[in-house]
């Protein structure tokens, strides 16, 4: 053998050597990754083609008071299908009748799916899309149709299911109810959907699915492999009839005093229950629409309607008392350098306390509560801190505005301070704080916290139930409340409501008419600004619902007064509320008996029961009861006029014929 033969054997045995080593050691990693990481290569394979997916729990519904419903969630369906998993004999067999059934369902020509599935086979398209946002009961019957009826492997249907929430009543209330962030679906934070979103949210499934392409996913079963539970339902106080009516009331106001925005608020007084919230904002197009909760969240200087409680104040702690005489002058004084007008030009000299609070007159309420407290304006203050004016409510819808009290000691704190106070400047509350207190004077001095919610269900099962909470049981002498009572129904009677007067319906109320955005005078006195108000309560006799009507910025050509622009929205609220659901008469005592009835049927009993041939008395009985005991004695009676006897034609004694006429005048 030659050299050169060697050499070429040589590396032959070298190749062979080295391909023998390779196999060896692929032979030993193979080993490897099927004996010691086979189940971590296992698993990961599994996890790149196969997940879990969370499925949304059905969130709660929520409820207005009379079960209607004000926020639901609603599944919805989309429908694909998988062109490669259906066998032919299946997709040959399956297709014209599942094409028709589709396009008799969807109003389209049964070639068009004919085309639509053949196409998506040829491409082996796995993620055709046929059919968006069904109903269930649309879902079901896609579900059941040829070839689709055999599940996602033999029959290629693939359903992805969501959740929607919708509202029935559509965007009026929408504000209070709530709705989900925008860029965070599934979340929720305001309204009644964000205060009780733990009851409401339920707990998410989960359901296993199939990577089938880039970004496509199926189903591997037809069951989830865990079930969502969900979300309770809650059972709110607002009344459907009621909100109706807020909302068209102040709408209507709004659009014709081209206002910034506006809000309304209806609390039952007795229980606190919010029977209406309606929040109304403009757009830039001129329009309004659910903006802003503002009736919650927004805190401004209150103007007149504070008015009120500055006099609950000072006469619950007795330093004045309605018939206390305050010299208002011509309109116009200086207190501590600063100019306090009044609305009505000349002024309206020396006036009552109570008249005061009727005409609205800022002296009056400045001069009342500067020489009762300057000396010791934390004695006014404390007073308000005690209600806690100072405080949020707490109620449980997040946002809540924070009211601003100030004190003596505070940075903003002045001698002008304690009289601008007094009409409503140099403090803030939010609408909502205004009317609780407002609703304690109508509750004869009891004060509720606003509640929003009665019950949280589980179908039919109460979970927790929901009852009034009172905030303080007496917020002042029934004295106190009452001279309060009848200045608020004299407001509308005889002072800056009297427009609102009806002699068939009576309210109770006080207007409010405050500057607003005033820090630069003249840029104000150029465009003037108002935020005007209503607060009080109806029917003021007795009364059921308390309210609050608050609207910024309206258009000063066309009035900004409280009595103009706020006030005519109250009165419509009301007097609506009590057209659509009137009171009902209801009779205290029904065993109670009348003196007169008694008297006369004792009288008519007697005469009756004594047997006699002459004519009775008569005279002075009721008409019916001497008609009947003179029929019973055999006398034919003819009747003239109504009412009682007063002459008898026979008179009393005279002997009875059978069959004889008796005349009897009534009157």
């Amino acid at each position: 053998m030659s050299q050169k033969e060697t050499n070429i054997l040589n590396r032959l045995y070298f190749i062979a050597g080295s391909m023998f080593v390779f196999a060896i050691l692929i032979a030993i990693k193979l080993a490897d990754i099927q004996f010691v990481d086979g189940e971590k290569y296992r698993a990961l394979a599994e996890k790149n083609t196969t997940k879990n997916f969370t499925i949304p729990a059905n969130r709660g519904n929520v409820y207005a008071d009379d079960g209607s419903l004000l926020a639901s969630s609603v599944p919805k369906y989309d429908i694909r299908f998988d062109a490669v998993t259906v066998s032919s004999a299946d997709f040959k067999e399956h297709l014209v009748p599942l094409s028709k059934k589709l396009g008799k369902l969807f109003n389209r020509p049964a070639s068009y799916y004919q085309n639509l599935f053949r196409k998506a086979r040829a491409n082996k398209n796995r993620y055709l899309s046929v059919a968006k946002n069904l109903g269930y009961s649309d879902y079901v019957q896609v579900k059941n149709m040829p070839l689709f009826n055999k599940g996602p492997y033999k029959g290629g249907i693939i359903v992805e299911q969501r959740t929607v929430r919708e509202h029935p009543m559509g965007k009026i209330g929408a504000r209070l109810v709530g709705d989900e962030a925008k860029n965070r679906p599934g979340y929720y934070a305001v309204g009644l959907e964000g205060a009780f979103h733990e009851y409401l949210n339920g707990k998410e499934g989960h359901r296993l699915k199939q990577k089938i392409a880039k970004g496509q996913w199926k189903p591997v079963y037809d069951d989830n492999e865990v079930e969502p539970q969900d979300g309770y339902d809650v059972m709110s106080t607002i009344n459907v009839n009621i909100q109706d009516i807020a909302h068209h009331a102040l709408l209507k106001q709004l659009e014709y005093y081209e206002a910034d925005h506006g809000s309304v608020i209806v609390m039952e007084v007795k229980t606190g229950e919010i029977k209406a919230v309606s929040n109304l904002g403009r757009s830039r197009n001129g329009t309004y629409y659910e903006r802003l909760n503002y009736a919650v969240g927004e805190s401004s200087e209150p103007g007149s309607t504070f008015k009120t409680i500055a006099m609950t104040v000072a006469l619950d702690q007795k330093v004045i008392d309605t018939s206390t005489i305050v010299d208002t002058e011509k309109g116009k004084i200086r207190m501590y350098g600063r100019t306090i007008s009044d609305s009505k030009n000349g002024g309206y000299g020396k006036i009552s306390a109570a008249r005061a609070l009727e005409v609205s007159s800022n002296i009056g309420l400045a001069r009342l509560i500067n020489e009762a407290y300057k000396d010791n304006p934390k004695k006014f203050t404390d007073k308000l801190k005690d209600w806690g004016l100072n405080k949020r409510i707490g109620i449980p819808i997040k946002g809540e505005g924070k009211p601003v009290i100030y004190e003596k000691g505070d940075e903003f704190w002045s001698r002008n301070a304690l009289p601008s106070m007094s009409y409503g400047y140099n403090l803030e509350m939010t609408p909502l704080q205004l009317l609780t207190f407002y609703n304690a004077i109508a509750n004869d001095g009891k004060m509720v916290k606003p509640l929003f919610i009665k019950e949280v269900r589980a179908w039919n099962q109460v979970i927790e139930d929901f009852d009034t909470e009172v905030i303080d049981n007496q917020i002042a002498s029934k004295a106190t409340i009452g001279k309060i009572q009848t200045i608020l129904e004299n407001v509308v009677k005889r002072g800056t409501g009297d427009g609102l007067y009806s002699e068939y319906f009576s309210m109770a109320g006080k207007t409010g008419t405050a500057r607003t955005e005033y820090a630069n005078t003249a840029e104000w006195e150029k465009d003037r600004k108002y935020v005007s108000s209503f607060a009080g309560y109806f029917p003021a006799d007795n009364p059921k619902y308390s309210c609050i009507v608050v609207i910024h910025k309206p258009s000063t050509k066309k009035g900004y007064y409280g009595a103009d622009v706020t006030g005519p929205v109250f009165k419509r609220i009301a007097q609506k509320i009590f057209t659509d659901s009137p009171l009902r008469a209801e009779v205290v005592d029904i065993d109670k008996e009348d003196e007169i009835i008694v008297n006369d049927f004792e009288s008519y009993y007697e005469k009756a029961g004594k047997t006699t041939q002459k004519v009775p008395q008569v005279k002075g009985m009721a008409g019916m009861d001497a008609v009947a005991l003179l029929e019973n004695l055999g006398l034919k009676v003819r009747v003239v006029g109504n009412g009682t006897v007063k002459e008898q034609s026979i008179p009393s004694g005279a002997p009875i014929k059978n069959g004889q006429q008796i005349v009897l005048n009534l009157s």
